[in-house]
């Protein structure tokens, strides 16, 4: 099944608090989104809304056109993994399986088992009395098993040790192949998951100030280096994110579309051009600013 979302113009306010402004942003089937924001940015809010746990202040979140707030059909069409207690849950994970098959019709129980076997995960345990990172492997294998149309996966990996988070990532990326679907996985593991990621959505302080594919976002940030009178000639007139100078050597980031003439001049002069990581962008984009 091929779906779309779009949101169009969503807020969210709690009390007197707005936590997402103005937002509006569509996305494609077949691509994995790169959810990226610091603490309290609005991630999980942003996130909620897609999967429709509460509905907009303002503004409309659709599926193939459809509101999907307190709409049944949609909202089968949505799995959202995120950090769940079971202190108080005293099922096995078989138990909690067989749940997930009842509820989601598109649930593929051999891929559950086929993950079950592969992430080591046992069964017959109540699942209140796993490990956290075993928690969130289960809370990933249901996600991956269910196949909805789209998958949210918001800081899944809680808990998970390296080894098992790459064979998380690495599922991703097949389970891609072979049924496409909206993948949106919310991180601070930025420099660790970026080669995951289709598209990158940056969110800072309730709104999106990045939302692109992650090729071009990446040709737009770059790093000078070079003498300080040279560096700075060079960047005048260009959005610089950062800056730092050690003696006579200035190096600065810079965003944004370099210019011609701007090119020509940075080879005139020989000043070293190197590129920018996703981590780095991020850091910088969403920086407070004294």
């Amino acid at each position: 099944m091929t779906v779309k979302v779009e949101a169009k113009n969503i807020s969210l306010v709690y009390r007197e608090f707005e936590a997402l402004k103005d937002i509006n942003f569509t996305l494609e089937n077949g691509r994995i989104y790169g959810l990226i924001g610091r603490n309290g940015a609005g991630k999980t809010s942003l996130l909620s809304l897609i999967a429709a746990y509460q509905q907009p202040t303002r503004g409309k979140v659709k599926i193939d056109g459809s509101i999907v707030f307190e709409n049944e059909e949609a909202m089968t069409q949505v799995t959202f993994v995120h950090k769940t207690d079971y202190k108080d849950e005293y099922g096995t994970v078989k138990q909690f399986i067989e749940f997930a098959m009842r509820y989601r019709p598109s649930f593929d129980l051999q891929y559950a088992e086929q993950l079950i076997s592969l992430f080591r995960l046992p069964t017959n345990k109540s699942i209140r009395k796993l490990s956290t990172g075993m928690q969130s492997v289960f809370n990933v294998i249901i996600g991956l098993a269910s196949r909805t149309p789209i998958t949210i996966f918001d800081e899944a990996y809680n808990g998970m040790d390296a080894p098992t988070r790459e064979i998380f990532y690495r599922e991703i990326l097949e389970e891609q192949a072979r049924h496409p679907r909206i993948f949106i996985l919310s991180t601070h593991l930025v420099s660790e998951m970026d080669y995951l990621f289709d598209d990158v959505i940056i969110i800072d302080q309730g709104k999106v100030v990045v939302q692109e594919d992650i090729d071009s976002l990446l040709q737009k940030g770059f790093s000078l280096t070079g003498s300080i009178s040279d560096v700075e000639e060079v960047v005048d007139g260009l959005v610089v994110l950062n800056e730092e100078q050690l003696g006579g050597t200035k190096s600065v980031i810079v965003y944004g579309e370099l210019p011609e003439e701007k090119v020509a001049t940075i080879k005139q002069k020989g000043l070293e051009i190197g590129n920018v990581t996703l981590h780095d962008l991020f850091i910088q984009l969403t920086k407070e600013v004294n």
